[in-house]
């Protein structure tokens, strides 16, 4: 397997912070909404793994496809 570039990690990190934020600042959306904004930019694979990661970081609940924020409310 070929190792990610700091480039590639970085712009993984970006954009997973991103979709935290919007996630955060909305308090809750359905995901294919969210998905349906971010297809042009992540492929529905890159997609789960950042909500998988969100969710294992206990930061983002999931429940019959809405992602609700559970992470720290920032003022």
């Amino acid at each position: 397997m070929k190792q990610a570039t700091k480039e590639q990690v970085k712009a993984a990190l970006s954009i997973t912070l991103a979709v935290a934020e919007a996630i955060r600042e909305l308090g809750s959306i359905p995901s294919g909404h969210l998905y349906a904004q971010l297809m042009g930019c992540v492929d529905l694979a890159g997609y789960t793994r950042i909500i998988d990661t969100l969710k294992n970081a206990g930061l983002v609940a999931e429940e019959r496809n809405l992602l609700t924020w559970k992470g720290p409310v920032l003022s």
